[in-house]
């Protein structure tokens, strides 16, 4: 057990998360990813239009256009670190890295990049909806069973050790708490 300071919060102290929504895309259903995915077979997915679509979120942005109605963040200003999308065999992967998310964001997002991927909204109007500062109304938000929260970085580690020992194996940077 490592102690850390009084006002170490696991949730707050955090400088940034990562998480990855993933998106099965062959047409037959696979019963060992379904929890763990989003089963999308309609259409095929242009993963690089996609990605070329996400680079626009870098930096930091007011990301109110995915923000869920109840939301209880103050505000909605966050810093995009990472962001990414690409294929890998009959899955689709989009990966963002921030220093916060809004409440449905992830599901928001990828809800709508949906559309950009198979050619029904280009790479510009879906960067001018976003940009608008205003909720995007979305046929759909994807589903929960493909995201997931990869990990979480913090300024000062306080689990040092547990990520050095990670480090040496090659997992991780001794800043993040690695989840999977």
């Amino acid at each position: 057990s490592t102690e850390v300071a009084s006002d170490w919060h696991a949730r707050f102290s955090a400088t940034w998360r990562r998480y990855r929504y993933t998106i099965y895309t062959a047409s037959i259903p696979n019963l060992f990813v379904k929890q763990f995915s989003w089963h999308y077979y309609h259409e095929y997915l242009d993963e690089k239009l996609m990605h070329q679509a996400l680079q626009a979120m870098l930096g930091e942005h007011d990301m109110a256009a995915f923000q869920r109605a109840g939301s209880s963040r103050p505000h909605s200003c966050l810093e995009i670190q990472e962001i990414r999308c690409w294929r890998d065999g009959d899955f689709v992967h989009v990966e963002v890295q921030a220093s916060g998310f809004l409440y449905g964001m992830i599901r928001l997002l990828v809800g709508q990049l949906i559309d950009v991927g198979r050619s029904r909204l280009s790479v510009e109007d879906f960067t001018s909806r976003w940009q608008e500062k205003r909720r995007i109304e979305v046929k759909y938000a994807a589903p929960p069973q493909g995201l997931c929260l990869l990990a979480i970085g913090y300024a000062d580690n306080p689990f040092t050790e547990f990520a050095s020992r990670k480090q040496t194996l090659g997992l991780t940077n001794n800043r993040a708490i690695s989840l999977i």
